[in-house]
């Protein structure tokens, strides 16, 4: 039975049937007829792992994102990061980047990241001679800043998976995502050193940027400030930057309607659905995992074989470099994390350290054929078919390889800031 629902799941993800229905009929099967565990118990545990606490701030979240793109924020920060960095060479594209940065401290969402600063900058640095392969596949990897600067849904997934505190996860994503910007960077100014670039903005508009931009720019501090002065919990600050994004669209920039909060909320509800979907049926596999101890006996079989900290990091480089190529990240998480945490603290490693290593290298899926969402999405927005975006991928795949052997290198990137919450 077990061949055969192996077999059956291979065939369903080439076939390209949604993940969470691989997830749920391969594990089903096994669960049901060689287990013989009960259809309603099943359905219990997959509702449970839905309705845990710190998951309801991955939809608010994303609300919060979707707010401040209808409602004007967007915009702002994007015309704030082009007026610090135009004149730059390669410096549209610094500004996608910094942009990015920005979105990401209210957002989360990789996906809504390409679609709300992607239509802004992408065809204004095609306008100004950029590369479109080159654009479409930088937004999608700045895109997955979204996964490391806080507040990140991976963050509030990996916390649901493993326990550990989400301010923590939050703060282990800082210090890497501006690690990941600079590298980002350095990539765009070396490949388009040769690019006109824009005219140096004076004082006078940096400052009414940054004004204007002000309202945003404020959200990361009600999030993160009222997470870390004990104020608001996840959950509760994502509720409040929710309210604030609907604040800003509707009171200060007047550009938020009825219609953009109807939108908002389709977005919203969209997105969640299949983050949820995926998550309900993946904990079918977790069962299955569970009643037959195969975490126990991977960790015991890696540390008979003599498995070390280096051979450990190794395997989760490949593994998820292999799984992010064919399946998204969400599933990646719910497939391997629980039994790369054990390992890792069987080896004494530290589990932030690990999230962040594992976000490193299952991002990379964004970018690698054949499922490459992100690149997928920039290309919708950029008007253009994504084939044509696949050969500036190696260029990213290298510097997100070099991104991942650093956060492996230096665990006090991801451990540093979360220790000193210990000591406040």
């Amino acid at each position: 039975m077990k061949v055969f629902a192996i077999t059956l799941a291979t065939v369903l993800l080439i076939s390209s049937v949604p993940v969470f229905m691989v997830f749920g009929l391969s594990s089903a099967i096994v669960a049901i007829w060689e287990l013989n565990l009960p259809w309603s118990s099943l359905i219990q545990v997959a509702f449970g792992s839905v309705t845990k606490h710190v998951l309801v701030a991955v939809p608010l979240f994303i609300f919060a994102g979707m707010a401040m793109l209808r409602g004007g924020a967007a915009s702002r920060l994007v015309h704030f990061a082009v007026t610090l960095v135009g004149h730059w060479p390669g410096g549209l594209g610094i500004a996608m980047i910094l942009a990015m940065g920005f979105f990401a401290a209210f957002c989360g969402s990789i996906l809504a990241a390409i679609t709300a600063i992607g239509t802004i900058m992408i065809p204004k640095m095609v306008e100004q001679g950029y590369p479109k392969p080159f654009v479409i596949v930088l937004a999608a990897s700045a895109a997955f800043l979204e996964a490391l600067i806080p507040p990140s849904n991976a963050a509030i997934l990996f916390s649901a998976l493993t326990d550990v505190p989400v301010s923590k996860t939050f703060a282990a994503g800082i210090l890497p995502g501006l690690v990941l910007m600079g590298l980002l960077s350095l990539v765009v100014i070396w490949k388009c050193r040769r690019l006109k670039v824009s005219e140096r903005a004076s004082s006078k508009d940096k400052l009414k940027a940054f004004w204007e931009a002000l309202p945003g720019l404020f959200t990361p501090i009600i999030i993160l400030g009222g997470i870390y002065s004990g104020l608001f919990t996840p959950s509760e600050s994502a509720a409040v930057a929710g309210l604030w994004g609907i604040v800003i669209g509707t009171v200060i920039y007047k550009e938020l309607t009825l219609s953009g909060v109807v939108d908002a909320l389709y977005e919203t509800s969209r997105i969640t659905a299949i983050i949820f979907a995926i998550i309900a049926m993946a904990t079918f596999l977790s069962v299955v995992l569970t009643y037959t101890q195969a975490p126990q006996k991977i960790i015991n079989f890696f540390l008979e074989l003599g498995g070390t900290q280096v051979t450990f990091w190794i395997s989760v480089a490949v593994i998820c470099l292999i799984l992010g190529t064919f399946v998204e990240i969400v599933p990646v998480f719910y497939l391997t994390v629980p039994i790369f945490a054990a390992l890792a603290l069987s080896l004494n490693l530290h589990v932030l350290h690990l999230y962040i290593v594992f976000v490193a290298f299952a991002g990379i899926g964004m970018i690698t054929p054949p499922v490459c969402v992100g690149i997928y999405t920039a290309a919708g927005v950029a008007k253009e078919s994504p084939e044509k975006a696949f050969k500036e991928v190696p260029l990213f795949i290298f510097m997100g390889i070099v991104f991942g052997t650093i956060m492996i290198l230096f665990p006090a990137l991801a451990t540093w800031l979360p220790s000193t919450m210990n000591q406040m």
